[in-house]
């Protein structure tokens, strides 16, 4: 090997290892969502809608202050692939909220967090990644994990309109995962640029239909809001969607789980909310299978 290619091999590790960091990164700032929306006294598609675009107009500033071009338009397939994602996207966080509202967190994020294995049993089909023992058995560990932490609720969940929202969040998780993996000639920034736009323009039509343009009041709304839109959703969506392109999808799928693990702890040490032993028990299943399924993935 020579000089050359050397480096190219430390800059492609080096590259690999920024991707996973702003990947968890990503995922944490998720974690912190329901906390900073719980002092947000909207409705949950008013909170949607707000993220998304304070989020998008974000984005679109960055974009324009560094001076970077757009590049979608040259492969207009790839760009209708962003558009399926970005629509995924706002319906996915609507169904979701609508789910927080009517059958609460815990159940509607396990049904939710369901999407992740759609994903990975898709992955050989559709991005033809083998399945590695190793990730086999870490994501299986994962979803003992989500049983412990969630399983009460569970049991003690009805069939109901909330547990469709969250089936159809989990749903269309999956397809925005899929779909921007497709789009691997629109990456970096302006990915989750179009990605928030189409979301927000979803949202808007959405609203629009179900209560006209009127306005909502913001008042002591205003600090959770941009925080929400602009550290959460605008920095999180673009942690998130410029490292899944690099990854690969089961990757994706097992460490997408420490977004709910982050957003238990979080709840737990700035809410305040107490963890049985059982969800302390799957708690560390979450984590140990995670780390289990990626780290001796290639052993």
């Amino acid at each position: 090997m020579n000089l050359t290619q050397k480096v190219d091999q430390k800059n492609m590790l080096a590259s690999k290892k920024l991707a996973y960091f702003k990947y968890i990164l990503s995922l944490l700032l998720f974690g912190l969502n329901g906390i900073v929306a719980s002092h947000i006294t909207l409705s949950s598609y008013e909170i949607v809608f707000t993220r998304s675009l304070i989020g998008s107009l974000c984005l679109i500033l960055i974009f324009l202050f560094t001076k970077q071009k757009l590049q979608g338009w040259k492969n207009r397939g790839h760009l209708l692939f962003i558009v399926i994602s970005g629509v995924a996207m706002g319906t996915s966080w609507m169904f979701l909220f609508e789910a927080y509202v009517q059958i609460g967190v815990s159940l509607a994020t396990l049904i939710y967090y369901s999407g992740p294995i759609l994903v990975m049993i898709l992955s050989p089909l559709l991005f033809r990644e083998k399945f590695a023992k190793t990730t086999l058995i870490g994501f299986f560990v994962v979803i003992i994990g989500m049983l412990c932490v969630n399983g009460e609720a569970l049991l003690l969940g009805n069939a109901s309109w909330g547990m469709a929202f969250g089936v159809l969040s989990a749903v269309m998780y999956a397809f925005m995962v899929i779909y921007n993996k497709k789009a691997v000639s629109i990456p970096g920034l302006e990915n989750p640029m179009w990605q928030l736009m189409i979301s927000f323009i979803t949202v808007a039509l959405f609203l629009a239909f179900k209560q006209g343009f009127s306005m909502f009041k913001i008042d002591g709304n205003l600090i959770p809001i941009l925080i929400l839109g602009i550290v959460n959703t605008g920095l999180g969506c673009y942690f998130y969607f410029s490292s899944i392109g690099v990854m690969p999808v089961q990757t994706v799928a097992i460490l997408g789980y420490l977004e709910p693990l982050s957003a238990l702890l979080f709840s737990a040490g700035l809410l305040g909310e107490t963890m049985s032993w059982v969800q302390i028990v799957g708690a560390v299943l979450i984590l140990g299978g995670a780390l289990f399924g990626e780290l001796l993935r290639g052993e």
